[in-house]
């Protein structure tokens, strides 16, 4: 009874417990409520922010912890954009990201200080900034977009690097005006402006790779590789504010700089996007509703046009860059849509232009009453613009979102194997585990979240004992490896007198397409392991086989050097193994550089532009050469190697010193080989040449036809 009556339940709440217990049953319920009546789960959130805050039910205060998890929540908006863009995308629309940054600044900033001069009779510096407030834009619906794997998409990527310029330049006009309304505009001003932003872009893009990469080969905890970057976010925003802009474009950098050690398919990113979505962001936009005070549009006429102008100028403005840019280049009404809704919410740097302005004193009427840069009416105007901009924004990047989905959906021309890949990752080695099953994560359908199986094969001999426990200790392993990325993987325990046998029965029941063996000891390498699974593998099991030996974490590769022999072009699994590759280089964002003859290279740089992937090209006449390239090798490189089977068009005979030669001069690098799928049906003589087999079986078949006719006296053996 005691402790019932010293808990207060008096408005606002102020016991923490309650308080954040509320805010999760919100998070949770709003936008399963709202999601009943098409409202975007974002404008719910804001809603139910409304509803709860001081301005509404008053159930709690927009308190410092609020505005605390509210900032985190922000800046994992701007820190998840950067992490999730497409680089390789992004420097080849980069051109087309200024084009529109520049537009949907400009356009708002003309139309803005008009509307301010004229509409509203402010002055030239008020209006200014007024028009600023219109130029940035927060990023609101992009969690939706990301949700709906299309991150990647074109419009998407082009929004994203504008709204870094748009953003930087307005929070650059509002330190101007700001600056000017205090007179604190010299030469001395623009110097330093200039020479701390320019230092601050280069210690971010420069220094945080080198410390993730750094960070990321030595520590494989997962607890600390998350607060690492957590910890990477909030010292890029310090360091954007220590340089004179907004904290969000130092997390947007920040993103953009750890976005290669970060693939989108790893566990890490799993975890990161996780946190964010089920906490910091739905913080953040639940403390944009608590602003709103539906109050304020019931004492004047002068906060209802302030409203309305703005919200026009906005909404128009930021429609007619979209506009113009996918007019431009061709983009779809859908993604126009997208264009549109990203960039149309107006929410942080908005916020932070209107509070700003609102503390300038220009002076004193009068009466002693304080003349604001940014007049009350304007700051409730600003409030009910954020929620109309946010409203509108978030329900066209929805339509927009979901219209491309289904039309892809729809539209899909996947070719069989990649619809039903199924990767086998035999291994009975817990040490090098996770890193096989990174690699499956790399090179399977991203689509699926299944298609993973991992094998551990008990070897049984007469008489002796087997270490099960060891062997479910390793498929454990391998099980939250997958889990961690949100991904299944089927675990699969054989007792097999022969580990090829297990692998090869594994590969028939479970319709196996891509084969990961590992290796942990190259001095071992040629002796015990190719001289035993492998080539047991190699020759009797029909998968792409991917045999890997991590020196270092695969997301840590800087560059990887793939080294093709000729006439690979001519057999059957080339675009099946060439497909895998493209994967590992676009998930990791390392360079891809093949190694091989010209009418090799003009096949894959054919594939590689219908993929949207990157290639470099380094000549190699000859296979036997091979090693002439691999001097090129760094300490953060990957060699890739395409081999063969004999009797097949690829194969070189100098393909039986690879191995030695790994062993030799690549030990502490790490390296892939790869058997394409090589069916025995595939090879170029005798019964393996398909037209001569697909002739073979026509005959069979008559054959078969005639013995039937005769009674069954001839069968086909």
């Amino acid at each position: 009874m005691y402790l019932m009556s010293a808990i207060e339940f008096s408005l606002p709440l102020k016991n923490p417990v309650l308080i954040f217990s509320l805010i999760l049953f919100i998070v949770l319920f709003a936008p399963l409520v709202l999601n009943k009546f098409k409202i975007p789960p974002i404008i719910g959130l804001i809603i139910a922010g409304a509803i709860i805050g001081p301005n509404g039910l008053n159930f709690m205060l927009r308190d410092s912890s609020i505005v605390l998890f509210g900032t985190v929540g922000l800046l994992y908006i701007m820190f998840l954009a950067g992490l999730e863009i497409d680089m390789a995308d992004f420097k080849k629309n980069s051109w087309r990201s200024i084009f529109f940054g520049l537009l949907t600044f400009l356009i708002p900033m003309s139309l803005g200080t008009l509307a301010g001069l004229y509409l509203l009779g402010f002055g030239i510096l008020t209006s200014v900034l007024l028009a600023s407030m219109f130029a940035s834009h927060t990023l609101l619906a992009y969690p939706l977009i990301s949700k709906l794997g299309l991150a990647k998409n074109r419009a998407v990527n082009v929004t994203v690097g504008g709204t870094v310029i748009t953003d930087t330049l307005a929070l650059l006009v509002l330190a101007v005006v700001v600056g000017m309304s205090a007179g604190e505009i010299t030469e001395e001003f623009w110097i330093r402006l200039g020479i701390s932003v320019a230092v601050f872009g280069l210690v971010v893009m420069i220094t945080f790779p080198l410390l993730g990469r750094w960070f990321f080969k030595r520590v494989d905890d997962h607890v600390s590789q998350y607060l690492f970057v957590l910890g990477m976010v909030f010292l890029g925003a310090f360091l954007a504010e220590a340089a004179g802009i907004e904290a969000i474009i130092g997390a947007f950098l920040a993103g953009l700089a750890l976005n290669r050690l970060i693939p989108h398919t790893s566990a890490l990113m799993n975890r990161i996007e996780f946190v964010g979505n089920a906490l910091f962001i739905p913080f953040f936009l639940i403390g944009v509703g608590m602003l709103i005070d539906y109050r304020a549009f019931f004492k004047s006429f002068e906060t209802i046009w302030v409203a309305i102008v703005m919200t026009g100028c906005a909404t128009g403005s930021k429609y007619a860059a979209a506009w113009l840019t996918s007019k431009t280049f061709g983009y779809s009404k859908d993604e126009l849509r997208l264009m549109f809704g990203l960039s149309n919410a107006q929410a942080a740097a908005t916020l932070a232009a209107v509070l700003v302005g609102y503390n300038v004193i220009m002076g004193t009427t009068d009466t002693g009453e304080p003349i604001r840069l940014l007049s009350e009416e304007v700051l409730n105007g600003t409030i009910l613009m954020i929620l109309a901009t946010c409203t509108i924004g978030s329900i066209s990047a929805q339509k927009g979102a979901v219209n491309l989905v289904n039309s892809a959906d729809s539209n899909e021309d996947m070719a069989e194997e990649e619809s039903t890949q199924r990767i086998l990752i035999p291994t009975n080695n817990s040490d090098i585990t996770e890193e096989l099953v990174n690699l499956g994560l790399l090179i399977k359908n991203e689509k699926h979240r299944s298609g993973l199986v991992a094998l551990n094969v008990l070897n049984i001999i007469p008489n002796g004992e087997t270490n099960e426990k060891e062997s479910k200790k390793v498929l454990e392993v391998a099980e939250r490896a997958a889990a961690a990325a949100s991904n299944e993987l089927k675990p699969v325990l054989l007792r097999e007198t022969n580990v090829v046998n297990g692998i090869q029965k594994t590969v028939i029941d479970e319709r196996v397409t891509d084969i990961i063996l590992g290796i942990t000891d190259n001095r071992s390498l040629v002796d015990t392991f190719f001289g035993t699974v492998t080539e047991g593998v190699i020759s009797r099991c029909e998968a792409v086989l991917f045999i890997y030996s991590p020196r270092q974490p695969i997301v840590t590769v800087k560059r990887h050097l793939v080294i093709v022999p000729a006439n690979v072009e001519k057999e059957k699994g080339f675009r099946t193994w060439l497909s895998r590759i493209f994967k590992i280089g676009k998930h990791t964002g390392a360079q891809l550089r093949f190694c091989c003859n010209e009418r090799s290279m003009k096949y894959i740089e054919r594939y590689a532009k219908k993929a949207e992937i990157e290639v470099k090209h380094t000549l190699l006449k000859d296979f036997e050469d091979f090693l002439v390239v691999a001097k090129e090798v760094r300490s953060d490189d990957n060699l890739i190697v395409v081999m063969s089977r004999p009797e097949f068009p690829s194969y070189n005979p100098q393909m039986k010193n690879v191995r030695k030669q790994l062993l030799k001069y690549f030990d502490q690098t790490s390296f892939i080989l790869v058997y394409p799928l090589q069916s025995k049906y595939q090879s170029s003589s005798g019964f393996n040449n398909p037209s001569i087999h697909t002739s073979f079986s026509g005959e069979l078949s008559k054959i078969d036809k005639i013995g039937k006719s005769l009674g069954g006296f001839l069968r086909r053996e």
